[in-house]
């Protein structure tokens, strides 16, 4: 039910091969990238509690406010469900995200049983939950659960990443882009990491920063 799951570098690299095999495009970007990485991560709470803290700020006000959570060890759900609002503000929580955190906190997801469900269910199951959308479900199920044949059209890096590599007009809307990585099953996930990667090579190339 829930596919093949990414655990090694091993099962990137055969993901890879594949790819490279079934389009030139990729053969070529990898070439540009090299080895790709596993990027796993675990799953759960805090995983996700994760995502809406680093919704709309940078990366260094993420990893602060992330700090100063785990610090005043409010990283678990009933720490934040017990937590006033204060405290959570205090640790630089807006309002819209103390009251997402609260609703996760309160959706009591089980985290164990997503791990045996299939991607839809899980994708299915997170966005009930305010504040997480379908992006983030589909990097949950991407990273956190190793989903093999997972992918994240909505991203606008692999938007542009795919506008660049096949040569297209313009950026593909998330509709055109979830249709064009159909032919990449059952590796999409590796196709998101390969387009990533390849992202990251085009624009220091292109001198963007």
């Amino acid at each position: 039910m829930t596919g093949r799951i990414i655990e090694t570098p091993d099962c990137v690299a055969e993901g890879a091969a594949y790819l490279a095999d079934i389009e030139p495009r990729f053969a070529f970007a990898l070439e540009q990238t090299g080895p790709l990485p596993l990027r796993r991560r675990k799953d759960g709470f805090e995983t996700l509690l994760g995502a809406i803290v680093s919704q709309q700020v940078s990366v260094a006000a993420a990893d602060a406010i992330w700090g100063r959570l785990r610090d005043a060890r409010l990283t678990g759900p009933r720490k934040v469900r017990w937590a006033s609002d204060e405290e959570l503000r205090a640790c630089g929580l807006s309002r819209q995200k103390i009251r997402y955190a609260r609703a996760l906190a309160e959706a009591g997801v089980d985290y164990r049983r997503l791990r045996d469900v299939s991607t839809e269910e899980v994708v299915a199951t997170l966005v009930e939950v305010p504040g997480i959308g379908r992006w983030t479900a589909e990097i949950y199920a991407m990273f956190s659960l190793g989903r093999a044949d997972v992918f994240a059209p909505g991203d606008l890096a692999l938007q542009e990443s795919a506008r660049i590599l096949f040569d297209l007009p313009e950026r593909p809307t998330e509709k055109r882009l979830r249709e064009m990585a159909e032919p990449w099953a059952p590796w999409r996930a590796v196709a998101a990491r390969a387009l990533w990667a390849y992202y990251r090579v085009a624009k220091e190339r292109e001198g963007i920063r």
